[in-house]
């Protein structure tokens, strides 16, 4: 049975049986059942365990809502480590003044319950209490490098700064050898590679590759929030990505005008685009024709849904 089809069927099966939860109350490392848990404290001590019999740590970290992507993370996490600790945290201080945190989808009963048979060890699911005390503010925060400045740092300000903050406060509570991320947050990947190497983690990072549905759309927790017509629409946004690959292969070197062109495309077809950059894929900076490793990033809205998408690609 392919991947996706094997997560239908287990999502299926799980929403049949929904009484099937494990009592995760206490603490244990027991490799046949996925221990739950919501402070800091339990965290510590359960991962001391996995360490007192050298067990090697993977970190899959989410926002919960959990699609085929975060499971193929998991999915890799769990081949290549001893332990996996998947995290669960809608993080408020990467979300912007006129980003509606309340509307990001929540489904944590269903997430335990994919967990559960995907071969997760541990899941860590805090409160913004306890990640942040009794306020809605943190007194230290990371500050974002040159990294943050366009794209998605550009239009929702203060976002990877919040990023960052959660990462690194999450590295430094587990402590793991492997961390898995999901490269469709392109950006977001970088700035945690530069993160990892400027503070002197000892983790090695995964970038594994986007996930798509049928239609080139690629998976998110908010596609959730798509009408029918939306999802006819949405895939456009891919499509674009791959027409501007195309005549870069071609050797059309023209970057801004290719962007124009893109962005004017995807208002044709239904899209609102916040940015469409072709840029270095190191530096993030816009590309000249000097460059040879180019990410092509984007971001644009259904209706109010923001999809973020990026083809990579070597000249």
């Amino acid at each position: 049975m392919g991947y996706p089809a094997r997560l239908r069927a287990m999502s299926k099966q799980l929403r049949a049986q929904p009484s099937q939860l494990q009592n995760t109350a206490s603490i244990n490392c027991s490799p046949l059942s996925m221990l739950t848990v919501k402070k800091k404290s339990d965290l510590r001590q359960a991962l001391q365990n996995a360490r007192l019999v050298g067990q090697k740590i993977g970190l899959v970290p989410t926002m919960g809502n959990l699609h085929e992507g975060h499971l193929r993370l998991i999915e890799a996490a769990v081949a290549n480590c001893h332990y996996t600790v998947v995290t669960i945290f809608v993080n408020p201080l990467q979300f912007g003044r006129n980003e509606d945190i309340n509307n990001y989808p929540r489904t944590l009963e269903l997430d335990k319950r994919l967990l559960k048979k995907s071969g997760c060890d541990l899941l860590f699911a805090p409160n913004n209490s306890e990640m942040y005390g009794f306020t809605d503010f943190i007194k230290t925060n990371m500050i974002g490098s040159s990294l943050t400045r366009n794209h998605c740092g550009k239009t929702r300000p203060g976002h990877f700064e919040g990023v960052a903050t959660i990462v690194t406060k999450l590295f430094n509570l587990i402590l793991p050898q492997h961390a898995y991320f999901g490269l469709k947050d392109f950006q977001q990947y970088r700035i945690i590679e530069q993160l990892v190497a400027d503070l002197d983690f000892a983790i090695q990072l995964h970038g594994l590759p986007t996930v798509r549905e049928g239609s080139g759309l690629a998976l998110s927790s908010r596609n959730s929030r798509l009408s029918s017509k939306q999802r006819q629409i949405a895939p456009a946004l891919f499509e674009e990505l791959q027409q501007t690959e195309r005549l870069i292969r071609q050797g059309n070197q023209e970057y801004r005008q290719v962007e124009s062109e893109a962005k004017h495309s995807l208002s044709l077809r239904g899209l609102k685009t916040e940015y469409f950059n072709i840029c270095n894929a190191r530096s993030l900076e816009m590309a000249s024709q000097n460059d040879t490793d180019l990410v092509i990033l984007a971001a644009a809205f259904v209706g109010d849904v923001r999809l973020i998408d990026n083809i990579t690609l070597t000249i």
